[in-house]
């Protein structure tokens, strides 16, 4: 009997074994990967004076001046401001270098635009000095070339910059970092999104936006 117990003790251990091989497996065929799926799973909560103002969803998108590190090309302007970007929808990201949510996500929303930017623009704003996640790279405490060193690193091509205006995190009330908002093309904010989100988000939510723009034209007079 003492040995049967110890053979059937010995087939539920295989099968354990045998499980977290499985369970090991699908970790490391996560998209993400370990360390990035922890730090989005982190958010990044700083202290906002007030948040008392900010634009919701339906609202006008608060305008703002800002520089740009990159995507000159696509923006049309190397220093502006966002009244300036008509067109298309526009998938507004705020994001600090000191932020590791939002250095995980940055990939994701690098995909998204290989994918999406024929019908979406996507501009990256570095916010860094107002969240209490380092100096912004082009704030004068920073270099452009520090912000160029480290979203060549990322691996991102897509338009990124920073504001000087101190404003812009109440304005359109950013408490945790990343923020994401979905801007229409009327400049109108469709939706907002707290925290770190991938590729398959983006372009959900891009895709009822798109969805929501045709609607409305195919109703009007």
């Amino acid at each position: 009997m003492a040995k049967g117990r110890r053979r059937k003790s010995g087939r539920v251990s295989a099968a354990a074994k045998q499980g977290a091989k499985a369970q090991q497996k699908k970790l490391m065929n996560y998209g993400l990967g370990v360390v990035a799926a922890v730090a989005i799973v982190v958010v990044v909560v700083f202290a906002v004076a007030s948040s008392s103002g900010s634009s919701g969803v339906g609202a006008d998108a608060p305008d703002f001046n800002f520089s740009l590190y990159q995507g000159v090309k696509e923006i049309g302007f190397r220093e502006g401001n966002l009244a300036q970007i008509q067109g298309k929808p526009l998938v507004l990201n705020f994001w600090a270098g000191s932020c590791p949510p939002c250095r995980a996500e940055m990939p994701q929303f690098q995909a998204f635009y290989e994918d999406s930017k024929d019908d979406v623009m996507l501009l990256g704003i570095d916010i860094g000095p107002f969240t209490g996640l380092g100096p912004g790279l082009g704030s004068g405490l920073g270099s452009n070339e520090d912000a160029d060193e480290s979203l060549r690193e990322l691996g991102v091509t897509y338009p990124a910059g920073w504001t000087d205006d101190s404003s812009v995190p109440r304005k359109y009330g950013v408490t945790a970092m990343p923020t994401t908002v979905f801007i229409n093309s009327n400049g109108e904010i469709f939706d907002k999104s707290v925290g770190a989100i991938d590729a398959a988000f983006l372009t959900r939510v891009t895709r009822e936006l798109l969805a929501a723009e045709a609607t409305e034209m195919a109703q009007a007079p």
